[in-house]
């Protein structure tokens, strides 16, 4: 689903990291960097996207020359507050994006947008959200298809853990912290439920390249590989116990991707294991 418009990698002249202060933004940022890659970081210090005056400090912050990565967003979006929230900062990103006519432009959406399947998801597979958070990247992601015309590619990660994560979701970012304080851990139901994991590393390894080969469409990062919560709360501690459930469970349970489109955009790259992941922090 991936088009390289570069037909070998070539470093951006200068990347733009907008929410360079996050979990996402923080590890592409570092990666670009490591490689030499001149990288302006756009926090909220820098501009505060729910301000009125954000689309016009963006806008005079970027060049035409310019990769351009969105990933600011307040998530996960529990309420229809937060969902308004988000469209005013994709507002002011688009817009900023859409006055100057930058190079390239990747846009960090979520696996959330997909509706629910027994079987392995892929980038084409239907885009019916069944929450408010994955209604907020659809309508992101339509935004930026809509008034952007630099090149653009959206990347669409599952449940994403590493040591950096400053969300303390429940899955192993949650777990290794619990472990590690002598607490128990205590899980939704049983911890039954099997999703696709991936490591913070893979995700700025997997948007390096999509800069890149400014590369354009829609890309999983998913490993193709389901854990149950269960599974990884043993692999920090043995004090696992359940607990009753107080809503259905997500995804009745069940979470795949089919990781092709990943092989053959990037034929080299390998997903790092769970165990592997873990290990790295």
């Amino acid at each position: 689903m991936l088009e390289h418009l570069n037909s070998v990698p070539q470093k951006p002249e200068r990347l733009v990291v907008i929410g360079a202060a996050g979990f996402v933004g923080n590890a592409v940022a570092a990666r670009a960097e490591k490689d030499g890659v001149s990288v302006l970081r756009v926090g909220r210090k820098e501009v505060d996207l729910m301000s009125s005056d954000a689309e016009s400090k963006l806008t005079k912050l970027l060049r035409p020359t310019d990769s351009v990565v969105a990933a600011a967003a307040r998530a996960p979006v529990k309420d229809s507050a937060m969902l308004v929230e988000n469209m005013v900062m994709a507002r002011a990103m688009v817009r900023a994006i859409a006055t100057v006519p930058v190079a390239h432009v990747v846009n960090i959406s979520s696996d959330a947008v997909y509706a629910d399947s027994d079987q392995p998801l892929t980038e084409s597979s239907c885009a019916e959200p069944g929450s408010l958070h994955g209604a907020m990247h659809l309508a992101r992601e339509v935004m930026f298809r809509a008034e952007v015309k630099a090149p653009l590619a959206i990347l669409r990660p599952s449940l994403l853990y590493g040591a950096a994560d400053p969300h303390n979701g429940y899955g192993p970012n949650r777990f290794r912290r619990l472990a590690a304080e002598g607490k128990e851990i205590v899980l939704f139901g049983e911890g039954e439920e099997r999703r696709d994991h991936v490591y913070i590393g893979d995700v700025a390894e997997l948007v390096a390249r999509v800069l890149y080969r400014r590369s354009s469409g829609i890309l999983n990062i998913a490993t193709g590989t389901v854990h149950s919560f269960r599974d990884i709360a043993l692999k920090f501690s043995s004090k696992v116990k359940g607990s009753p459930r107080s809503g259905p469970m997500p995804h009745n349970g069940y979470r795949p991707f089919d990781a092709s489109g990943t092989r053959r955009a990037f034929p080299d790259f390998r997903y790092t294991s769970l165990d592997e992941g873990l290990e790295h922090g």
